[in-house]
């Protein structure tokens, strides 16, 4: 099994924030075109096998669907849990991530932990289980796939992407919040050491489930991996791309 801001915004557009990206603010919410080709991210040559960069060549360019008919609830019910280890998918994920994890009891609930090196600010953050400053972050948000091929899949294969530990990390709060819904063409963390990274796993991500990039995003991301040709797609878990019995 693995184990893993407070600002004044008002309630109000905290929730219009979740429901447009599918992401959680705490341990119980809801966190969050035409046919086209395979297009170029541009000059590869230095890109090293199995990277991230020479993977991004296999992603479909297509421009953005309607986000009409996008609903959290297409996703399923938040944090289920999905792998049938006994603990929702939230708590597994902040007890992977998260340092000095405290859990309720003899339960997999996480109550109290520290992450440190937020991946999105670089700053350490203090968890606490119901005033939480942390988020479980969808790298490529839901609204985005949702416009990007998600809204034409079957129902057991978005429930599978909410809840995929590739597509999930810890993040501060205030950061995720920030982000909304958006592409590398949008929001790239403004911990600068960690694009490269969150780049790579968005490539991952996308080419997992076979969700498009637009042309700006594509050339967006073809910028952040220019610079790190090296970075490997990263593997997180096996988690099928259907969930089972769901």
């Amino acid at each position: 099994m693995i184990r893993a801001r407070r600002t004044a915004i008002p309630a109000a557009a905290i929730a219009a924030l979740i429901a447009l990206t599918g992401c959680s603010p705490d341990e119980d919410g809801s966190g969050e075109g035409a046919g086209g080709a395979k297009g170029s991210a541009g000059p590869t040559a230095t890109a090293a096998p199995g990277s991230a960069l020479g993977s991004l060549d296999g992603l479909s360019v297509k421009g953005r669907a309607p986000r009409t008919g996008y609903e959290r609830s297409q996703f399923g019910r938040a944090w289920i849990d999905v792998d049938r280890n006994g603990c929702g998918t939230r708590d597994d994920i902040l007890g992977r991530d998260l340092k000095d994890v405290r859990f309720r009891g003899d339960s997999c609930v996480v109550v109290s932990g520290t992450l440190a090196g937020d991946p999105y600010t670089g700053t350490d953050v203090a968890y606490r289980r119901g005033r939480s400053k942390v988020d479980i972050d969808h790298v490529v948000a839901l609204s985005d796939a949702w416009q990007k091929g998600a809204a034409d899949w079957p129902r057991g294969k978005r429930i599978a992407f909410a809840n995929d530990p590739l597509n999930l990390i810890a993040v501060q709060a205030a950061a995720n919040r920030r982000k909304s819904d958006g592409d590398a063409a949008t929001w790239l963390p403004a911990n600068a050491s960690y694009r490269c990274p969150y780049v790579a796993r968005q490539v991952a991500v996308k080419r997992k489930y076979g969700v498009w990039v637009t042309r700006a995003e594509q050339q967006a991301m073809a910028r952040v991996l220019r610079g790190c040709p090296k970075t490997a797609l990263p593997v997180v878990g096996d988690a099928p791309t259907e969930a089972p019995g769901r």
